[in-house]
């Protein structure tokens, strides 16, 4: 190897190590005040997800409240530097692209995150409230509903990240068909079998519950058929 090839990788690895160094600085700064923005967003969050229902929400451990308040900041942290991270990892990679292909990443990058903030909105808005509803219905005279924070709040994190990424699924197909790595041909006709695996995928990331899957897969199968709707329609063009 060639000592202008030493000094190139040298260079890059000094670039990423800058980039990185970067975005772990931010995440460090702005955690802090996200703490003190965590109570009224899980309070948000709770009358989303609790609605009109006479529940209450119970901790069961001391602490539980406080690291539950801890995964929130780093969640409000990093979604609050996501544009600067992603800023940092767009002034990295851009020396290495040609000009079509700044073009199509910069559309993807915009559309995956329009896409993922659409999930996790329909998420909290739409399908937590339909899942704690459900699970309220089978509370009687007998049997109380005794709802725990820490189970509410970490489901509602885990759900909206799920959804935010199951969210790229027409992204996902609309970047395989127009690079060329599948046909759109091949796409449509395994229909049944992309049915089946975001099915399948569901089930994996979503609670043990019928409600969930089904919530997950018929919203994600919906966006693969517009993503292939997309695909047909740029493929015409």
């Amino acid at each position: 190897m060639s000592e202008n090839q030493d000094e190139s990788i040298i260079v890059h690895l000094e670039a990423l190590r800058s980039m990185l160094l970067k975005c772990v600085i931010a995440l460090s700064i702005c955690v802090v005040p996200m703490f003190f923005c965590v109570p009224p967003v899980m309070e948000w969050l709770i009358k989303i997800c609790i609605g009109n229902n006479d529940v209450s929400l119970n901790y069961f451990s001391p602490m539980e409240v406080f690291i539950l308040q801890i995964k929130i900041a780093v969640v409000l942290d990093f979604l609050l530097c996501f544009p600067y991270m992603a800023y940092q990892i767009w002034k990295f990679l851009l020396p290495a692209l040609y000009e079509n292909e700044r073009r199509f990443i910069r559309s993807i990058v915009l559309s995956s995150s329009f896409l993922f903030v659409l999930g996790v909105l329909f998420c909290i808005f739409f399908i937590l409230p339909m899942i704690i509803n459900f699970g309220i219905s089978f509370s009687t005279d007998e049997i109380k509903a005794v709802l725990g924070v820490s189970n509410i709040i970490s489901l509602a994190l885990m759900l909206s990240l799920i959804f935010g990424v199951m969210f790229q699924f027409p992204l996902i197909t609309y970047s395989l068909i127009r690079s060329d790595i599948v046909s759109y041909e091949s796409v449509k006709n395994k229909r049944p079998y992309v049915f089946v695996g975001i099915l399948i995928i569901a089930g994996i990331l979503t609670p043990p519950d019928v409600v969930s899957q089904l919530m997950l897969t018929i919203p994600t199968y919906l966006l693969f058929e517009i993503g292939l709707f997309f695909s047909r329609k740029s493929i015409k063009k």
